[in-house]
């Protein structure tokens, strides 16, 4: 009955929001067998003390025709996002906005977005929240980039989930991608499985689509993955703990029923809210993953080659 509330709640949200346009594409996905790196030892499975162990059966997932995945701490580490990714925006916010404030119309909207989250911030009394200075041209300019600038290190410090701050990330990571600074990070048996499930994959992060095809197309070991994947899904369909998202996302791919979706993520939460909007789930367990809280009541795995859909 709870259950059934929390969808019929999702749905009253989403019959009075907008249609937002998502562009899904497909390339066919060919079967290739090759080998199971799931004990490699860059990203072995060896895990913390107090971490959840995988349990021994998974349910049946014949019946799955899309999979969903989360990004950080599921099909890359925890620690290239936390440690390369986050560090490189921070570090290089001034820089790029100093280079396009002014001359960019895509700069122009990433300021709109972050002035409007900042007044919203400062409203709510969040810290680290700066007034930034009127629009200036000439010195002016200084002082509303660096004012930009404090904000966005303090939310990336707060590690927030905002659209505004996710969207200059990615454009700051084009820059660190297109130049060859940046290369990223995927588990073997992620791109393993990705080349081999005949299921439609899809991701669904709180990193802009953007960034989400910049990590995929440029990954160290494994080359562009972007042919395995049909679509990309952000926080502009909702935040990745409300239900109301993974609503969304079943009635944008179009299966019959939501449990012919898998979601594979390493966040309690968002399982449990996926869950609720009726999508089959499993926790994904790696190194450096938050601890799941005791009886969680999911199925779990240490690497994607436990999977076949």
């Amino acid at each position: 009955m709870q259950v059934q509330m929390q969808m019929q709640q999702a749905t009253t949200v989403l019959s009075s929001s907008s249609n937002r346009p998502w562009t899904l594409w497909c390339h066919p996905v060919p079967v290739v067998s090759s080998p199971s790196h799931a004990k490699n030892k860059k990203h072995g499975l060896r895990l913390r003390a107090g971490m959840a162990m995988a349990s021994s059966e998974l349910p049946d997932l014949s019946a799955i025709q899309r999979v969903v995945l989360d990004i950080e701490g599921t099909t890359t580490p925890i620690s290239f996002v936390a440690d390369v990714l986050f560090p490189y925006a921070r570090d290089n916010v001034r820089r790029h906005l100093a280079a396009t404030y002014g001359s960019s119309e895509e700069t122009r909207a990433d300021v709109a977005l972050l002035r409007a989250q900042v007044e919203e911030d400062l409203a709510q009394g969040v810290d680290g929240a700066v007034a930034v200075p009127p629009d200036a041209e000439g010195e002016g300019e200084g002082a509303v980039v660096e004012a930009l600038a404090a904000n966005v290190e303090s939310m990336i410090r707060a590690d927030r989930k905002v659209t505004a701050l996710k969207q200059l990330q990615g454009r700051i990571w084009r820059r660190g991608f297109d130049s060859g600074e940046l290369r990223s990070e995927v588990y073997d048996d992620a791109a393993d499985a990705l080349r081999r499930w005949r299921a439609k994959a899809y991701i669904y992060s709180s990193g802009s689509r953007e960034a989400q095809r910049l990590i995929f197309a440029n990954t160290a070991a494994h080359g562009d993955l972007r042919d395995h994947l049909c679509g990309f899904f952000d926080t502009t369909i909702g935040a990745k703990r409300e239900v109301s998202s993974y609503y969304e996302i079943w009635q944008t791919l179009g299966t019959d029923r939501p449990s012919q979706i898998l979601f594979l993520t390493d966040v309690y939460q968002e399982a449990a809210a996926a869950k609720t909007a009726g999508l089959e789930v499993i926790i994904s367990v790696r190194p450096g993953n938050a601890p799941l809280p005791d009886n969680h009541g999911f199925h779990t795995i240490t690497s994607f080659a436990e999977i076949s859909i």
